[in-house]
């Protein structure tokens, strides 16, 4: 039990951490705090046009690879 709450804890303390960065992100370059959610609808609308694509899979990051360098990520998957 105590250590289902540690574990518990430390993910909510890293999903806070993750969160935090990521809306300093979005300030740091002019981005709506939703940007990503709204990028991701667009790109759901667009490939839900396309039968090969796995549009419930589709996901949209800003990801931080090194000290001051975010990058867009986004993968769009085929169906299998």
């Amino acid at each position: 039990m105590i250590l289902d709450f540690l574990f518990k804890r430390n993910k909510s303390k890293d999903e806070a951490k993750k969160r935090l960065t990521l809306v300093l992100s979005y300030e740091r370059k002019g981005l709506p705090p939703n940007f990503v959610e709204r990028l991701r609808d667009d790109l759901v609308y667009v490939f839900s046009k396309y039968s090969q694509f796995d549009i419930n899979n589709i996901e949209v990051d800003i990801r931080r690879e090194r000290e001051n360098f975010d990058e867009l990520w986004i993968s769009i998957p085929f169906k299998q």
